[in-house]
């Protein structure tokens, strides 16, 4: 008798061998039809796999994240099929599961088409109404590699000829179509339904340039269409936010080849940045942060001693004078730790924190650069606490009730809390790596904020919180961070003098906030698709005259307002004063100020908020008012 425990701890029994398919439909029909796979001691599985011995086994459905995945890597190899349908001297290479969908690589001798990628989706659902079943077997690899090598597949002979010649090889066959995988799959074509494929890119055999382009079809799959609708929906919502595109139309930056991945600011993309950093500024005095200024380029030496050139060189633009090795810094803790070792410092001044608006340097590669969202050149929020071990715990906390109060004034209410841990590739001892994982974890506790554990994907010398954000339309984006590390002071000779007179290493504490100021600000402005709340849009107004009999008067008001402190502009051009509102309502202004003869014998300005909304004729200090509660309150967008 084989016993097989279900997750809720009942049992059933079997007289002999049974697959899961089989486990499944003795629990009910219902669960039997929505069986993708099965989870056999902790395992994935097909639903084919025949258990031979007492288990643990959970029923796998669309409803739980393996079986979404499932779907989407059983419709990848949908695609490959599908592709080799139509296109037989087409050559599959890989196709996994990515973030909302799957891609897979071929190659083909000409590109594919918008037309090519239609055909194939048509196919691909052609093929899923076949139903046919999706079969497992298990080949010896010399086996497998002379055949992929017979039918012209030399990619797919060239991946499993690299695999131990000891293991064994799994393919998976769906009517004529035979690939390598490990699975586990659906158990036949029908229970793919719902997906889309969404455009072809461009991508290099094994990611190495020196290596043949391939064509890379994305695609996108769910398990039920209403899902797949408000995903593509949030696309079409995030096409539109762009920041590129809204950097484009609203004037605020731009980029090009002569300096790839770092930004142009333009008056009124420097106007916003300056709103956040000195936002920023605020929030480092009043967390008791001294604002310093460390060197861009620091010697080779000194990026060994902290284990940079080591761990960190391939991400670092180097530089040499006079026979000396520099690397421009991608960080700036090694210069605060320069500062702090400046003078003996006592544990009465502790904790000593240190802010700085670091423009770093890192060097990545050109296919992972998107607008100013991933860049190579960039300024931190950064800033560093040296501390004793006892005073962990309390900068932790304070950091992270900082870091919310700082996200809901920029309008982000939703955030997600991760720890991230040793990494293989790391220095110092696993004792110093214990007690700095437990105090980042105690951190998250004690600010009663639930988190997720993210293991070995922490910073080389210490682990890390990652606060991420999510946007108005869902997405998440990691932005601040607080890693506590045990090691760098140490390796770069830092020290202080501790109550009993001996001297101590302090612990560093890395923080940011909103990271990245390129990077946030592209958040900020696909957040709000452009139109951004009135304490940081670039032009807070603009007074626009009717006739040039009031072009004096329009004058007067911007002085006026602009010796208040407000960003206003004018608009003066001999055009109809529809056309000015249009054109300004175009780059979001928050208020339009329309001024005729009536408002200049009144002394009055007639008021358009952002979104249309007529606000009548108010008085200059009535709306000077109105312009203070908004900057007060951060509000969104004008009411």
């Amino acid at each position: 008798m084989i016993q097989i425990t279900l997750p809720d701890g009942s049992q059933r029994s079997f007289e002999g061998p049974v697959t899961v398919a089989q486990v499944a439909a003795s629990i009910g029909a219902g669960l039997a039809k929505a069986a993708l796979a099965g989870r056999v001691d902790g395992r994935l599985v097909d639903t084919s796999c025949t258990i031979d011995r007492d288990a643990s086994v959970a029923i796998v459905t669309e409803r739980d994240p393996d079986g979404l995945e499932i779907i989407r890597h059983s419709t990848a190899h949908l695609l490959a099929y599908a592709v080799k349908t139509l296109f037989p001297e087409a050559q599959v290479t890989i196709g996994p599961v990515i973030e909302n969908g799957f891609y897979y690589d071929f190659s083909y001798k000409r590109p594919f088409t918008p037309e090519d990628l239609a055909a194939i989706e048509a196919k691909m659902t052609e093929l899923a109404r076949k139903d046919e079943t999706v079969v497992r077997e298990e080949w010896e690899r010399d086996e497998a590699v002379r055949f992929f090598e017979s039918i012209g597949e030399k990619y797919k002979a060239e991946i499993i000829a690299s695999i131990p010649s000891n293991e064994k090889i799994s393919l998976y066959r769906e009517g004529d179509f035979i690939d390598l995988c490990r699975g586990p799959h659906v158990p036949s074509t029908g229970r793919l339904k719902v997906f889309k494929l969404m455009k072809v890119a461009g991508a290099y055999w094994r990611g190495d340039s020196k290596n043949e382009m391939l064509q890379r079809i994305y695609g996108t799959a769910w398990a039920r269409k209403d899902e797949q609708d408000a995903y593509l929906h949030m696309l079409e919502e995030a096409e539109k936010r762009d920041h590129r595109k809204l950097g484009r139309e609203l004037d605020l930056f731009h980029m090009q080849d002569e300096a790839p991945g770092l930004v142009f600011w333009h008056p009124k993309g420097w106007a916003l940045w300056q709103q956040v950093e000195q936002y920023m500024r605020r929030v480092y005095r009043d967390s008791g942060y001294q604002e310093v200024k460390g060197p861009q380029i620091l010697d080779r030496s000194l990026w060994e001693r902290t284990g940079h050139w080591q761990n960190y060189r391939e991400n670092m633009f180097t530089t040499e004078s006079e026979n000396r090795h520099y690397a421009l810094k991608p960080m700036n803790c090694p210069g605060h730790v320069q500062i702090f070792k400046s003078d003996l410092r006592s544990y009465r001044e502790l904790p000593l924190r240190y802010g700085e608006f670091g423009q770093c340097h890192r060097n990545e590669p050109s296919g992972a650069l998107h607008g100013i969202l991933r860049v190579r050149g960039f300024t931190q929020d950064d800033g560093h606490a040296f501390c004793t071990e006892e005073q962990i715990l309390d900068e932790c906390v304070a950091f992270t009730a900082k870091l919310q109060e700082v996200y809901r004034d920029f309008g982000f209410s939703d955030i997600l809390y991760k720890v991230a841990t040793r990494p293989e590739k790391r220095v110092g001892s696993d004792a110093l790596w214990d007690k700095a994982e437990a105090a980042v974890m105690e951190s998250l506790r004690r600010s009663g904020c639930e988190f997720t554990i993210a293991e070995g994907d922490g910073a080389f010398y210490g682990p890390k919180i990652e606060y991420t954000l999510k946007d108005a339309l869902g997405r998440p984006w990691q932005c601040g961070t607080m890693q506590v590390d045990f090691n760098t002071a140490e390796r770069l000779g830092a020290e202080y003098v501790a109550e009993d007179n001996s001297r101590r290493h302090p612990v560093m504490l890395h923080r940011a906030i909103v990271g990245s100021l390129e990077r946030f600000i592209g958040i900020l402005i696909e957040n709000h698709a452009g139109a951004m709340p009135m304490w940081l849009a670039p032009v807070q107004a603009v007074v626009m005259n009717i006739t040039d009999a009031q072009a004096d008067y329009a004058r007067s008001v911007a002085e006026t307002l602009k010796k208040q402190g407000f960003r206003v502009e004018t608009d003066l051009r001999n055009e109809k004063i529809n056309y000015k509102i249009r054109e300004n309502s175009l780059q979001k202004v928050p208020y339009l100020l329309v001024v005729g003869d009536k408002e200049r014998q009144a002394g009055k300005v007639a008021v358009r908020a952002r979104g249309g909304i007529d606000l009548g004729a108010l008085g200059v200090d009535a709306f000077v008012e109105r312009l203070s509660e908004d900057i007060s309150t951060r509000r969104s967008n004008p009411q």
